[in-house]
């Protein structure tokens, strides 16, 4: 049999699944396509709207990205894909399964899995785990059984996210003996705690500081830790601004208003982070700047109107941020990390240290100036903190 004739015997497989609805999932790897971020793509079958469908989940890097197809359209696309982008194909149905890797198709008849589902909502792959873990229920987000409660749905999936994403991107980094880490503006801890258990499962030693304005806050998170013996974690009180930071592996910043992004970045900098990870909220000195400039180009239709001047002040905002960054040798990248389904605060910015040569700083510095000028931005707090 032709490496031809065993995908098409593969693509016929699929859509009898799918004809006696006994399909479960099917997952494309072994990737050889342009995208470099793209690492696998999950299939299943949904409801949408009471209307079967195929929903695709493209696993890249740092995101994942899902989309829904009618059936016809979702068999042209993995087709598409066998065709010309992933060399292994794992297909599981409630009766058997089937691998298609390079020139071999294996079928293995399975035990029914059960009835199958098409629960659009159902609960994905998590990497934060439930079950017991204490400071999980001492934050209010799960019940004593370990059950994610309700109200804390969205907050939870947000953390499993923020953990799959960091945890990624601490695995990229060189080996050391242990990891020093800061979280500034670390708030009611969730994140920072979750950090750090994820880190202890995976025997990764690092020492954790949460650094929080509010004083309530400080003592409620550093009362958790003492109650539960946690160790190389600490919650410390004062402003990003003041908090001095020296040999910091990886510095966080997830929801600082304002101009406090700003001053965690720096920070990162200045102390040499191999890692700076931010999620902006609120981007409100670009925004008085841009309106107070009233800059007249092909833009201004849109930021005429405040709502657009909003939406605009965040992406300039946040490109001069990734920019500034660059200038310091760091490479950069900038994506939406959780659906704004579940939160307002969804773009996140990453920095890993790199290098820069002095012709390329050059250009960089060019293109800062030319891009505020268009926009009627006099300085960026960023670019004033570190004196650029």
């Amino acid at each position: 049999m032709t490496t031809k004739d065993k995908r098409r015997t593969f693509l016929n497989a699929i859509e009898q699944s799918l004809a006696n609805q006994s399909l479960v999932k099917l997952t494309l790897g072994d990737y050889r396509g342009q995208d470099a971020q793209l690492r696998n793509i999950y299939i299943r079958p949904v409801l949408i709207k009471r209307t079967p469908h195929l929903g695709f989940t493209y696993r890249y890097k740092t995101r994942d990205i899902a989309k829904n197809y009618l059936f016809d359209d979702g068999l042209l696309h993995i087709q598409k894909a066998l065709a010309a982008e992933f060399d292994m194909a794992h297909l599981v149905t409630a009766d058997f399964e089937l691998t298609l890797q390079h020139n071999s198709l294996k079928k293995i008849t399975t035990a029914a899995t059960g009835p199958v589902t098409m629960d659009h909502d159902r609960a994905k792959n998590r990497v934060v785990a439930t079950g017991n873990r204490p400071y999980l229920h001492a934050l209010g987000l799960t019940d004593a059984a370990g059950n994610v409660l309700s109200s804390a749905q969205d907050k939870f999936r947000q953390i499993d996210k923020y953990i799959e994403i960091v945890g990624g991107l601490i695995n990229d980094l060189p080996p050391r003996q242990s990891l020093r880490i800061v979280d500034m503006g670390a708030g009611k801890g969730y994140l920072t705690l979750a950090l750090h258990d994820y880190l202890a499962t995976k025997d990764i030693a690092a020492d954790i500081t949460g650094v929080e304005y509010r004083d309530d806050l400080v003592a409620s998170i550093n009362g958790i830790i003492k109650d539960l013996k946690l160790k190389d974690i600490r919650f410390v009180q004062g402003s990003i601004e003041s908090y001095h930071a020296d040999n910091i592996n990886l510095l966080i910043a997830l929801h600082a208003c304002n101009t406090a992004t700003d001053d965690a970045i720096a920070k990162g900098i200045k102390s040499g982070a191999d890692l700076i990870v931010v999620s902006p909220c609120c981007h409100k000195q670009i925004r008085q700047e841009m309106k107070d400039g009233k800059v007249r180009n092909e833009l201004d239709f849109l930021t005429r109107h405040g709502i657009f001047l909003e939406r605009q002040a965040e992406m300039v905002t946040d490109g001069l941020r990734a920019m500034i960054l660059e200038y310091f040798g760091y490479k950069t990248k900038v994506f939406e990390f959780i659906s704004d389904a579940h939160t307002a605060k969804n773009t996140m910015i990453v920095g890993s240290k790199g290098t820069i040569s002095e012709k390329d700083r050059a250009a960089l510095l060019t293109k800062i100036k030319a891009t505020k000028a268009y926009f009627g931005i006099r300085t960026h707090h960023l670019e004033q903190v570190m004196g650029i």
